[in-house]
């Protein structure tokens, strides 16, 4: 399996309203950090759903290397 690709090494900050969610885990969407599908070329990776119950301000990643998907853990500095 390959590596996903490194989308921006700052994570997104958005609010979002109660519902279900898919976040990008190839890097390739367009739409970071949310998936649309981009990884359908390959078939290597699926998108991660979340559900929130609340309206709620979150970070997501961006970098795809969290060991906390879909959510920001700070990974991000340690890139180079």
């Amino acid at each position: 399996m390959s590596e996903p690709i490194i989308a921006g090494k700052l994570p997104a900050i958005v609010e979002l309203e109660t519902g279900d969610y898919y976040w990008c885990k190839c890097g390739k969407s367009a739409k970071q950090p949310f998936c649309d599908g981009a990884h359908k070329a390959d078939g290597e990776f699926t998108p991660v759903k979340f559900t929130l119950t609340e309206k709620k301000k979150i970070a997501l990643c961006v970098c795809k290397q969290t060991k906390n998907p879909p959510y920001c853990d700070g990974t991000h500095r340690g890139l180079p």
